[in-house]
């Protein structure tokens, strides 16, 4: 056979079948850093696999390690997932935010975006009235931390608070008997790590970041955020929910440096 018939053979199989070479694996790996984070996060408690009950999607090789996709997707809708827990193992804060979750989020389909300082194993610990459930993905990026911020500072402080809600599928009129629905929320903040350099002075920008998020739907209480430094620039969460028939979403935020937002977002456009 000539030489070149098998590399060519092997762009033949690739081109015909690209969904196999983007069908990347990346499963929790070990993690002598874990071992010695795993007291603190979750003291003597046991840990049992996530399989069954959710499953944690994130890219093997992220396109920007500050604003890394992970997404929860609950796969035994008849469980209740009350809270979780997302670590990044070598990150230098490595809980990135703690969710409490109502019984309208269930079953929990939810995205976030994070930073990932180096190549880590992104864990999400869920907490089920049957104890601790793990899953999650080993993610290769570095430098999450400490890239740039997108914006100027001053313009990023000008905009500050700012928040925008996004809604997918029928949205004509309010829901009166509990569909799911699914939305998106951003709010515009610059969530300073501490690791950032200002790009003239190159003095490192202290930290500054949405410290706690709540998420309501007229009086009912959807979710909620304790959240640190590896949460994303502007952040976005998108999920899923049960409608209850409220005019719209309210947000209320609050960061390090003792601001207070809170916006009402109404589920149809005037």
């Amino acid at each position: 056979m000539d030489r070149l018939t098998i590399p060519g053979a092997l762009l033949a199989v690739a081109l015909a079948f690209p969904a196999l070479a983007a069908d990347v694996q990346n499963p929790l790996t070990y993690s002598a850093t874990w071992d010695s984070l795993r007291g603190d996060i979750v003291g003597e408690a046991g840990i049992a696999p996530a399989d069954g009950l959710f499953s944690v999607e994130a890219p093997y090789r992220a396109e920007d390690a500050a604003t890394v996709p992970i997404h929860i997707v609950q796969t035994d809708p008849a469980a209740r997932i009350e809270r979780a827990t997302v670590v990044i193992d070598e990150n230098p804060a490595p809980v990135a935010g703690e969710f409490t979750f109502s019984p309208a989020m269930a079953p929990l389909d939810f995205e976030m975006r994070v930073r990932v300082n180096q190549y880590s194993n992104v864990r999400v610990i869920a907490d089920t009235p049957e104890g601790l459930r793990m899953g999650g993905r080993f993610v290769k990026a570095s430098g999450g931390c400490s890239a740039p911020a997108t914006r100027d500072p001053e313009v990023a402080r000008a905009n500050m608070g700012q928040m925008k809600l996004r809604l997918f599928g029928a949205t004509e009129t309010p829901a009166m008997s509990e569909p799911r629905r699914e939305a998106q929320i951003q709010i515009r903040h610059p969530n300073y790590s501490g690791l950032q350099r200002d790009q003239i002075t190159q003095l490192f920008i202290p930290a500054h970041f949405i410290d706690h998020l709540e998420v309501w739907q007229g009086d009912e209480q959807l979710f909620t955020m304790e959240g640190g430094i590896s949460i994303s620039e502007n952040p976005v969460f998108r999920f899923s929910y049960l409608d209850n028939g409220a005019p719209a979403l309210t947000v209320r935020a609050s960061d390090t440096e003792g601001n207070a937002f809170e916006t009402e977002l109404p589920k149809l456009e005037s």
